[in-house]
């Protein structure tokens, strides 16, 4: 069983909230282009953005290095989502979120081979499985 640590909660709602996120970008594209939609979806964004500022009394602690890899991940994370959007406009939205929804793979290799992070045998195993996973909903 899991060992019930202070991230299991946090990351089941985020399973949620992204399942839904996929789920509502899906039906957006269905009545209005992929960009206007993704628009309409950074400008969600924003105001959650707005609501953890507000929660930090308008105070962000940074360090130099800290702000440029996180504004990395915000263009690589926005880049993304607009071809997502584009790709769940006009493929089939199980298909398309559940292949976009193996970029973790992509995450364990840089870890890999940059953080110098270990994989074990079981965790291999996981990954051929989702590639052959990836091949499977492809075909």
């Amino acid at each position: 069983m899991l060992k019930q640590t202070g991230w299991l909660v946090t990351a089941v709602l985020a399973l949620l909230f992204w399942g839904g996120w996929g789920f509502f970008q899906k039906l957006a594209t269905n009545s209005m282009p992929p960009k206007s939609v993704y628009l309409l979806t950074v400008s969600g964004a924003f105001i959650t953005a707005f609501l953890v500022l507000i929660s930090l009394h308008f105070r962000v602690e940074t360090t130099p290095k800290g702000m440029v890899f996180a504004l990395i991940a915000g263009l690589l994370g926005s880049i993304g989502g607009l071809c997502f959007v584009h790709s769940v406009s006009r493929g089939k939205a199980s298909v398309v979120i559940t292949m976009t929804a193996l970029y973790p793979l992509v995450t364990i290799l840089l870890s890999f081979f940059f953080l110098r992070e270990t994989i074990t045998i079981k965790q291999g195993i996981g990954i051929v499985f989702a590639l052959l996973a990836m091949l499977f909903l492809a075909g």
